[in-house]
């Protein structure tokens, strides 16, 4: 891709913190997301998955593999929703994914806690639904949503 931006790299395998992207970058990536290779989606400096319409995962980035503490290639053909993150199997987030695949429209960004054992991550999640592939990607990214507080109860979608 001559015009595409050169993947962020990370000499230590380890993630960096991950940058503030304004709405313009996200909207860059996003029109080119499906094109990316494995290698490229690797190099984001923000964790890249890409579900089916069922919530299986397609494709999982190693940098959010490295921020959750997983491996990216276990976790091809699993549902996220169910085996890899069940607490986003709530209304703010899984009811958004259901909507956005049955109006196969969808691009959202809004904030959202991940509890794990080592800690919680406060993050920004962009879900956007891609009728190229029909499938829909999450970006996850550790800058905040202004004015959108993570709800810390778990209502089930």
């Amino acid at each position: 891709m001559p015009n595409a931006p050169a993947p962020h790299s990370v000499p230590t395998g380890e993630p960096s913190p991950l940058q503030t992207h304004s709405r313009e970058e996200l909207d860059a990536l996003i029109q080119r997301v499906d094109g990316l290779s494995e290698l490229e989606l690797d190099g984001l400096p923000l964790g890249m998955i890409q579900l089916d319409a069922q919530g299986k995962i397609l494709k999982f980035n190693r940098t959010e593999a490295s921020l959750a503490r997983i491996k990216a290639k276990e976790q091809i053909g699993k549902s996220f929703f169910n085996e890899v993150a069940p607490c986003t199997r709530v209304r703010e987030f899984y009811g958004r994914f259901q909507e956005g695949v049955r109006a196969k429209s969808l691009y959202q960004t809004f904030g959202f806690i991940f509890r794990f054992a080592h800690g919680a991550r406060h993050v920004a999640i962009t879900l956007f639904y891609s009728d190229k592939t029909d499938s829909v990607w999450v970006l996850v990214s550790d800058q905040q949503v202004p004015g959108d507080a993570p709800s810390p109860k778990n209502r089930l979608a």
